[in-house]
């Protein structure tokens, strides 16, 4: 591929034009982020692709970020996100996680298997829904599977709305389905945990080997994890793909909207309660008991639905404190070296 790429090839559209001002337009170059390292970003601009040095200070970069550079390739500024996803990242601190940013279509992949876990592309749904992304579950495996339909089913009955495409990954035109989401300009990313063969999809989308494979463990079916980095991949006569690692553990935190919307059948119902502070605990008029008893609403996802709020109350009261206590710890820093300066001022 040719080092010259336009800025809508680069996924560029007029929410990051609006963003500069005239002079910036003239005196800086745009760039996008397609690598992330310790103390450097990969940055493709019109002219190629470019190693930066990370500025010193708080920025917070992610693979699918936009910024400015100036003539000699020294960073300027962070564009404003159109989307980002993220997590409280795993331990036990409280500190949120940048995954990706600037996405249009989220393929939410799980494969038919052992694997297919209803609660977990909850989670993940949950995610995409709240960064305003539109999420494509994608099955993978099915050649693997004798009755792929019986997973799609229950995949779609999560949401009538929602996308659901069973692909072999390994098979070209079995994946075709997937390329109108992959039009120029687009930007996806595969998500989904380690093994479901988010590799294996990506090198066929790609048309090559980007990311190495592994087989899984057939005891369990879990897969093997082989992807270790995030990076942004330009698909032939597409757009963009941006790879993530597999994650075992994905923490929501501040994203109330997002499971409100993956559960909006559950929401309306706790609409219909009798008392607007139904705990939904056998309290009279209840209206979620009552669908749960009539097996209307599955027990399931009734459980998963007040687990994923709590989990995401909990980390979001965290982060807040987290960063609380930062800034009550910058205001002490800095108003004891102020004091040190009065002090030698005063000598």
């Amino acid at each position: 591929m040719s080092t010259s790429i336009s800025l809508h090839q680069l996924g560029w559209s007029p929410f990051f034009q609006q963003q500069l001002s005239l002079e910036e337009w003239e005196a800086h170059r745009p760039g996008r982020v397609v690598g992330q390292h310790r103390s450097n970003i990969d940055v493709m601009t019109e002219q190629g692709r470019k190693r930066i040095a990370l500025p010193p200070g708080t920025i917070d970069f992610t693979v699918g970020d936009w910024l400015l550079l100036a003539a000699d390739d020294r960073f300027q500024r962070l564009l404003d996100r159109l989307s980002s996803f993220s997590r409280r990242a795993a331990g036990t601190k409280a500190v949120e996680q940048l995954i990706a940013a600037n996405i249009d279509t989220a393929f939410i992949v799980s494969s038919l298997n052992d694997d297919f876990n209803l609660s977990r592309m909850e989670r993940y749904l949950a995610l995409a829904r709240d960064a305003g992304v539109e999420p494509v579950v994608v099955l993978t495996k099915a050649d693997q599977c004798t009755d792929p339909a019986f997973y799609v089913r229950q995949a779609r009955a999560l949401d009538p709305s929602l996308m659901v495409e069973s692909v072999n990954a390994l098979d070209p035109d079995s994946v075709e389905v997937l390329r109108s989401w992959c039009r120029e300009g687009q930007t996806v990313t595969v998500l989904g945990s380690s093994g479901v063969g988010k590799s294996t999809l990506i090198n066929t989308l790609l048309g090559r080997t980007a990311q190495a494979t592994a087989a899984i463990r057939e005891d369990d079916s879990k897969g093997r994890h082989t992807t270790t980095s995030r990076s942004l991949h330009f698909i032939p006569d597409g757009g963009l793909l941006l790879d993530t690692p597999g994650m075992r553990e994905l923490q929501l935190a501040d994203c109330e909207q997002g499971v409100s919307d993956v559960f909006a059948d559950i929401e309306d119902l706790t609409a219909d309660c009798r008392f607007s502070d139904c705990r939904h605990e056998g309290e009279p008029g209840c209206a979620v008991r009552a669908a749960l008893e009539s097996g209307a609403l599955d027990r399931r996802r009734w459980e998963n639905y007040r687990k994923l709020m709590r989990e995401q109350a909990l980390n979001a009261a965290s982060l807040a404190d987290r960063r609380a206590r930062d800034r009550s710890l910058g205001r002490y820093y800095r108003s004891v070296l102020t004091e040190s300066v009065q002090r030698k001022r005063g000598r």
